[in-house]
């Protein structure tokens, strides 16, 4: 017989409600926001609080916890490119989780490469096998955290990575978050044929 489960109530005393939703709410997929502030500086940050939003008209959705950087500039220039992490990128995407001053470029200071955006001005991370770039539709508050909501207008794939035309997780080799500093490797793929 199963035994009893623990009832944990966010906001009691020790109960930590974002250390339990990061760690129970896994995988995460990794939205690679690179943006631009008003006076032209980039950044580059992960989120791991990322899905799609809408199918049609093609919408992603991140949210940044707290006011950062990526958020401020998102609001003044209303774009944003999103850069699959991929296996290969893990050291550069941890990387560029740490806390650096404002109006500093994380991707100038950790010597990531980066491409210039089709039509969005942020620009992509070179060596990401795809990129989603985007115009803010909308922002949301919710507690201490605000939810992003943007237009998927541009898709930037590598060939390499497409099997019959579509992205393979394989070569994509897509990482994501798990709890604490715990990361996912691509996942093992299988193949379920959906119902009728």
């Amino acid at each position: 017989m199963a035994s009893e489960h623990l009832v944990l109530r966010p906001g009691e005393d020790g109960v930590n409600g974002y250390r339990w939703l990061t760690g129970l709410v896994v995988p995460r997929p990794i939205a690679w926001v690179s943006s631009i502030s008003a006076a032209g500086i980039g950044n580059l940050a992960p989120h791991s609080f990322f899905t799609v939003a809408s199918a049609r008209p093609p919408v992603v959705q991140f949210t940044s916890v707290g006011a950062k950087d990526t958020l401020s500039n998102v609001l003044a220039t209303r774009e944003f490119t999103i850069s699959v992490a991929s296996r290969p990128l893990l050291g550069a995407v941890n990387a560029s989780s740490a806390t650096y001053e404002a109006g500093v470029d994380e991707a100038r200071e950790l010597d990531i490469e980066m491409r210039p955006s089709v039509v969005v001005a942020p620009p992509r991370v070179a060596a990401s096998p795809a990129s989603l770039e985007c115009r803010l539709i909308r922002t949301v508050p919710v507690g201490d955290s605000t939810i992003v909501l943007g237009e998927v207008v541009a898709v930037t794939v590598d060939p390499d990575v497409l099997v019959d035309g579509r992205p393979s997780p394989e070569r994509l080799a897509p990482i994501s978050r798990l709890g604490g500093d715990e990361w996912g490797l691509p996942p093992e793929v299988i193949r379920v044929p959906r119902p009728d």
